[in-house]
């Protein structure tokens, strides 16, 4: 797919288009949290530009910003695993829309997906789809030790990225899950009910616990 030069990482193959749309995602995101964050609005903004702007943004690209991209590049992987031709499109309309409904105080994000061809069997379509809500709950583990690490050693940034990076990774696995449109849980569903329901409810009930436990604020 393309005619750039590809960067081989193993097996995995990232063209020179790939590369940039990944970073062009991530970064988009990073700024679109950080807003979103901070309240939205042109007040978040300008509080952002006075208190520092590297601070929000780099937070953001390390908890949004990551659970988003390895998500895609989860599916890309297994994809691959499976034989496929696949690479992550950033679709830039839906990244402006995340940039300004950041400033209206919401926010809706949908960096792009991860487009492949070649023929699949149920299960391999099926565990593509999962690969990526199951690397966000990996993150959300990743994360819940950082916390507690920020909290014993008095760093609010090193707890706040530990609870937002768990909150948002657990929140990307129970909504990519939900078994509509194009959504993961859609085709998993499709796919095992038994997976589905062994995945799902546990993501949606450690959502809500997290949520309710005050995680991510």
């Amino acid at each position: 797919m393309g005619g750039d030069r590809p960067v081989s990482v193993s097996r995995l193959s990232f063209s020179a288009k790939e590369i940039q749309d990944l970073v062009l995602a991530w970064a988009a995101l990073g700024v679109a949290f950080a807003i979103f964050f901070a309240g939205g609005g042109q007040r978040a903004v300008v509080g952002i530009l006075e208190g520092g702007v590297v601070g929000p943004v780099l937070l953001s690209l390390l908890t949004a910003g990551v659970g988003f991209l390895l998500h895609e590049v989860a599916h890309k992987v297994v994809a691959v695993r499976f034989g496929q031709i696949a690479e992550f499109r950033a679709d830039y309309g839906m990244l402006f829309l995340a940039l300004v409904s950041s400033l209206a105080g919401f926010i809706f994000a949908a960096p792009g997906a991860v487009y492949h061809r070649g023929r699949l069997t149920p299960r391999e379509h099926g565990l593509i789809a999962l690969a990526g809500p199951a690397t966000n709950v990996a993150l959300a583990v990743l994360f819940l030790p950082l916390f507690f690490v920020g909290v014993l050693v008095g760093s609010d940034f090193v707890a706040l990225t530990g609870s937002r990076g768990l909150m948002i990774n657990l929140f990307l696995a129970a909504f990519n899950m939900l078994p509509f449109g194009p959504l993961d849980g859609k085709t998993v569903l499709g796919w095992s009910k038994v997976v589905f329901v062994a995945f799902f409810v546990p993501a949606l009930a450690l959502t809500v616990g997290a949520f309710l436990l005050g995680f991510g604020f």
